[in-house]
């Protein structure tokens, strides 16, 4: 990505739930109150996932909250909205839903060049024991960090 970055929204929760294989850039159709929304950080990917239907790309349960001087032209916050992907990225991204397990999930939401874009992961679930695994590397980690900077303050 380039240096004129601006991430709007992260799915924290992404990361902990499902182990990340490959990731995706994508554009939103978005309408022009949604935009500013997200420009003032209205914006909420947790509960997101996207799917593929008819040969489109569509991403699901992203809530965009309405524009307080947007009145009518405001949109449903949890609506349906299109991903603008190339044709051969969206044969591959059913390659990779199809498989056992895969599914696609937002992982930031982000104006680059004045476009709003979504990085999408190809995603597996985790199971509660790889959480804990995490959990246990996490927390070893810490403890190693920590004895290393009171070691070094004496």
């Amino acid at each position: 990505m380039a240096d004129d970055v601006r991430v709007i929204a992260r799915n924290k929760k992404a990361h902990h739930d499902f182990f990340v294989e490959e990731t995706f850039e994508a554009g939103i159709e978005l309408v022009g109150t949604e935009v500013k929304s997200i420009r003032s950080g209205k914006i909420n990917i947790k509960d997101s996932h996207a799917r593929i239907d008819k040969g489109e790309l569509f991403l699901f349960n992203m809530h965009i909250s309405p524009y307080e001087k947007g009145n009518i032209y405001n949109k449903d916050p949890l609506r349906t909205r299109k991903l603008l992907v190339h044709k051969k990225e969206i044969r591959k991204l059913i390659g990779y839903t199809q498989q056992k397990g895969l599914t696609l999930v937002p992982l930031k939401v982000y104006i680059t060049r004045g476009l709003v874009k979504v990085e999408l992961a190809v995603a597996r679930g985790k199971k509660n024991y790889d959480k804990r695994d995490d959990l246990a590397k996490k927390d070893a980690k810490r403890k190693i960090e920590r004895a290393i900077k009171d070691r070094d303050r004496y």
